[in-house]
C-alpha cells in the first residue's frame, strides 16, 4: 500500500529517487505532491516572447531538419527549425546521433533549456525534448506543469513521475472537515492535487489552488488558535498597582501629560494585567508614539504588585538604550534600597553577553534576589542560570527580531506564567497581524507626543558631481547650529561580505546585513562601510573641527556605551554607524541623517532609522543616498521619501517581499514557507479560515475528533521548535 508516508526508493527508480532527495529534498510520496508546479505551458507556445538568456519550456513542431559534417569537429551536427505556426526559432546539436531519426519534420515535442544567440538569431543549444507522442502516452492534457530543475531531470519526467505517483497512492487524507469544506464550496484533497499536477483546464487548476490556499490558512490559524486556547486556560497571579505606590509615585513626576492614546492603551494593559488570566499582547504603533513608556508603567504596576518584569531588547545598544532611558524616567525610584533612592523604588538591571563578569555577576544576584523589580536584556536573558524571583511580566521589544519560542524560553522563567507584552515599531498590516501575532490581542498607538518635528525626505544620487560633498557641508552647517548627525552604512568593514556573512555572537547586533526585505540583490559596486567612511569624513574638508564617533556591534559592551553616551550628552557631533541604531535609540537634539547606500535596505528599515531624528522638536531631514539606477529600487527610496506614514509604508514593504519574509524563520520554522498563501491579496481567506479555526478549537481544544488535522498542526509547530534550535 503506498501512502504519503512511503518512501519514493519503494516506487521510483534508483538514480531518479535519489536526484529528487538530494537537489530537492523530496523523500517521501508526500513532499513530492507537495511540490507544486511553477506554472503551466499549453500546447500552444509564443517562441516570439523569448529573450536571450531565459530559461524556455515550449511546445513547438519541427519545421525543418538537417545534418552536416562540422568544419572543424569530427561528426555531424543537425540543425532544425522548431515553428509554434508564428515564429521559428534554431535548435542545434552538436551531436546528430540520435537526434537525426527523432527531430524529423511535423514531429511535435517539449523542448527545454537556455537561449542562446548565434549570428544574431536565438536559439537552442543542445536542449532536453520529448515527443509528444510518448508523452501523451501517459495521459492527454491540453495543460503541461512545468517545475523547478530536479537536478538532470527535464521536468517532463518529473511531470511522468508526479503522474505515476498519484495513480499508484491511496486515496490522501482530506485534512479540512468535511463540514467546512462543503461549506466554503472546495474541492477534496486528491481533487485539488490532480488539478494542480494534471489539470484539464485553468478552472480545474484556480480550484485547486484555492482549496490549497485554504489549507495553508486554516492550518496557520490553527496553530494560533490552540496557542491562544492554552493561554485562555492557564492561570496566574493578578497583578494591580498598590495604592500610593511606584505607579503613582511616578506618574506624579511625569513633566508631560500622556496622549490619548497612552492612557487608552495603558488602561487596557491595566485590566489585563489585574485578571488570573495571563495578559497576550501586541503593542505597535509608529516611531516615537511612546510605546516604551507604555510599556514602563506596565512593569511599574507588576512590581508594585511584588513581581518582577524583563524587557527583551534585540541589540545591546538598543538594552542600553532603554536602561538608561528608564532609569532616568525613573530618577531616585530606580535606586531602590539604595542610599537617596526613594523607599518606594526599585532597581533596575541590565543584562547583556559583553558585560565583564563582575557587572554580570552583580545583576544576575540584583535579579535572582528580587532586588531588580525591573530587568532588561539581550539574548543573555534567556539561558539557563539566568532565575528570577518573581517574573510577572515579559515584554519583548521588536519582536519581528525574536521567534516565538524565545518569548516561551524567558516565559519559562516564571513560576507562574507571566503576562506578555510584545512592542513593535514596524507597522503591521491587519492581515500579517491575523497571520503572525493572530495568538496576541492588539493595541495600536498612533498619535505621536508633543514636540515630533516633521522629517523631510529625499533620495540622492551620489553619482551627480559634487551632490556627495554638499551632504557635508549640510552635516557641518548642523554641527555649527549645535545639532547633531547620524551617518547610516550598510557594513563594518571593507571586507565583509555585502550579504553580512560576518560572524556576531546571538546577542550581538545583528546589523552587518541590511534587512532582506525588498532590497536589490548585492550589487558589483563597493558598499560604504563605518570603518571606512569615518576615516574618510575625519579627512574631509567641510568637516574640520566636527566630532565624529563610530559606532557598530563589534565593539565591546562598554565601548559602545561610551559612544552613545559621548552622542547623547552632545559630546560627539556626527555618529557614523551601523544599523545598530536603528531602533529605540533616543538622542532630541539629533536633527539630520544621511543613509548611505540606501538601496541596500528595505522599506521598513528605512523608516525606522529615519525615525531616530526628529525627537526633540527640530525639525529633522534624511537624505537616502545611492548609487543604484534599478528603477524599481529608485521608485522604492522615492516611495519612503514620499510618506512617513508607516502603515502605507508597511502595505508597500510587503508588497515586495516574499510571503516566508513576512512570516520568517523567526516567527513560524522552515515549514512555514506559503505556496498559494498571499496576505495582502487573500484576507477573504485569512478571515475565513481564522473563524473556522477558532470554532474548531472552541467546540475540541485538542482536535481529538480531527486527529490527521492535529497532526498536521503539530508538525508544524514542531518545525517552529526545530528552527530555533538550529538558529540557538
Amino acid at each position: 500500500m503506498i501512502t504519503e508516508a512511503s518512501r519514493l526508493t519503494r516506487i521510483l527508480p534508483e538514480r531518479q529517487a535519489k536526484s529528487l532527495a538530494r537537489d530537492r529534498g523530496l523523500e517521501t510520496v508526500g513532499d513530492l505532491l507537495a511540490f507544486w508546479p511553477r506554472r503551466y505551458r499549453s500546447r500552444e507556445s509564443d517562441l516570439g516572447g523569448l529573450t536571450e538568456g531565459e530559461y524556455a519550456v515550449v511546445v513547438a513542431e519541427v519545421a525543418k531538419a538537417t545534418t552536416r559534417t562540422m568544419q572543424y569537429r569530427k561528426g555531424k551536427m543537425l540543425e532544425a527549425t522548431i515553428t509554434d505556426g508564428r515564429d521559428e526559432l534554431r535548435v542545434a546539436f552538436f551531436k546528430a546521433h540520435g537526434h537525426d531519426r527523432a527531430l524529423v519534420p511535423g514531429a511535435r515535442g517539449i523542448f527545454a533549456g537556455t537561449v542562446s544567440r548565434f549570428k544574431n538569431d536565438l536559439q537552442l543549444t543542445h536542449p532536453g525534448y520529448t515527443l509528444l507522442d510518448d508523452f501523451d502516452a501517459g495521459a492527454r492534457k491540453s495543460l503541461i506543469p512545468i517545475y523547478l530543475a530536479v537536478g538532470r531531470l527535464h521536468t517532463w519526467t518529473v511531470t511522468e513521475i508526479v503522474r505515476t505517483v498519484l495513480d499508484l497512492v491511496e486515496e490522501p487524507v482530506d485534512l479540512i472537515p468535511e463540514e467546512i469544506r462543503v461549506r466554503r464550496d472546495l474541492p477534496t484533497r486528491a481533487q485539488a492535487l490532480r488539478g494542480i499536477h494534471t489539470p484539464d483546464s485553468w478552472p480545474e487548476i484556480h480550484a485547486a489552488r484555492r482549496r490549497l490556499r485554504y489549507e495553508e490558512a486554516l492550518l496557520l490559524q490553527l496553530v494560533l488558535a490552540r496557542r491562544r486556547a492554552q493561554t485562555a486556560a492557564q492561570v496566574t497571579r493578578a497583578r494591580r498597582p498598590a495604592p500610593d505606590g511606584l505607579l503613582a509615585a511616578f506618574d506624579s513626576r511625569l513633566p508631560f501629560e500622556l496622549t490619548a492614546g497612552q492612557r487608552e492603551v495603558g488602561e487596557t494593559i491595566a485590566a489585563e494585567l489585574a485578571q488570573p488570566t495571563p495578559m497576550h499582547r501586541l503593542l505597535q504603533g509608529e516611531v516615537g508614539s511612546g510605546k516604551t513608556l507604555v510599556a514602563l508603567r506596565a512593569m511599574l504596576t507588576v512590581v508594585d504588585s511584588g513581581g518582577q518584569a524583563a524587557l527583551l531588547a534585540p541589540t545591546e545598544v538598543l538594552a542600553a538604550q532603554h536602561h538608561r532611558s528608564i532609569t532616568a524616567m525613573m530618577g531616585d525610584l530606580a535606586e531602590g534600597g539604595m542610599l537617596g533612592g526613594d523607599t518606594r523604588g526599585t532597581r533596575v538591571a541590565l543584562l547583556t553577553g559583553s558585560q565583564s563578569t563582575a557587572q554580570r555577576r552583580r545583576a544576575l544576584l540584583d535579579i535572582a534576589s528580587g532586588e531588580a523589580g525591573i530587568v532588561i536584556g539581550t539574548h543573555a536573558l534567556l539561558q539557563e542560570h539566568v532565575s528570577f524571583a518573581d517574573l510577572g511580566l515579559v515584554v519583548v521589544d521588536e519582536q519581528h527580531r525574536f521567534g516565538v519560542e524565545q518569548r516561551d524560553v524567558l516565559r519559562g522563567k516564571a513560576t507562574q506564567p507571566p503576562h506578555v507584552l510584545v512592542m513593535t515599531a514596524t507597522p503591521i498590516p491587519r492581515t500579517v497581524a491575523m497571520t503572525v501575532f493572530g495568538d496576541l490581542e492588539t493595541s495600536m498607538l498612533r498619535e505621536l507626543p508633543p514636540g515630533r518635528a516633521p522629517i523631510t525626505t529625499h533620495a540622492v544620487d551620489e553619482r551627480r558631481p559634487g551632490w556627495l560633498a554638499r551632504i557635508w557641508e549640510r552635516v557641518a552647517e548642523e554641527a555649527r547650529q549645535g545639532r547633531q548627525t547620524y551617518v547610516v552604512c550598510p557594513r563594518i568593514g571593507d571586507d565583509d561580505p555585502p550579504s553580512g556573512d560576518a560572524p556576531a555572537r546571538a546577542d550581538r547586533d545583528a546589523e552587518d546585513s541590511p534587512s532582506p526585505d525588498g532590497t536589490e540583490p548585492a550589487p558589483e559596486r563597493p558598499l560604504h562601510s563605518v570603518q571606512t567612511v569615518y576615516a574618510a569624513l575625519t579627512e574631509e574638508p567641510a568637516l574640520a573641527g566636527v566630532r565624529l564617533g563610530l559606532l557598530h556591534g563589534r565593539l565591546s559592551g562598554d565601548d559602545k556605551d561610551a559612544v552613545m553616551n559621548a552622542f547623547a550628552r552632545g559630546d560627539l557631533d556626527v555618529l557614523v554607524a551601523t544599523t545598530v541604531i536603528e531602533v529605540g535609540v533616543d538622542v532630541p537634539n539629533a536633527s539630520l541623517m544621511v543613509v548611505l547606500d540606501a538601496d541596500r535596505f528595505g522599506v521598513s528599515q528605512l523608516h525606522q532609522l529615519r525615525g531616530r531624528i526628529g525627537r526633540g522638536g527640530l525639525p529633522g531631514l534624511c537624505l537616502l543616498v545611492t548609487a543604484t539606477d534599478t528603477p524599481s529600487t529608485v521608485d522604492r527610496l522615492l516611495a519612503v521619501a514620499a510618506t512617513t506614514d508607516g502603515f502605507e509604508l508597511a502595505r508597500l514593504d510587503l508588497a515586495q517581499r516574499r510571503e516566508g519574509d513576512i512570516l520568517g524563520a523567526a516567527q513560524h520554522g522552515t515549514r512555514s514557507q506559503l505556496e498559494f498563501l498571499h496576505v495582502l491579496e487573500h484576507e477573504d481567506v485569512i478571515e475565513d479560515a481564522r473563524a473556522d479555526a477558532f470554532a474548531l478549537v472552541a467546540a475540541d481544544p485538542d482536535l481529538v475528533d480531527h486527529l490527521d488535522l492535529r497532526a498536521a498542526v503539530d508538525a508544524r509547530i514542531d518545525a517552529e521548535q526545530g528552527a530555533w534550535l538550529e538558529r540557538g
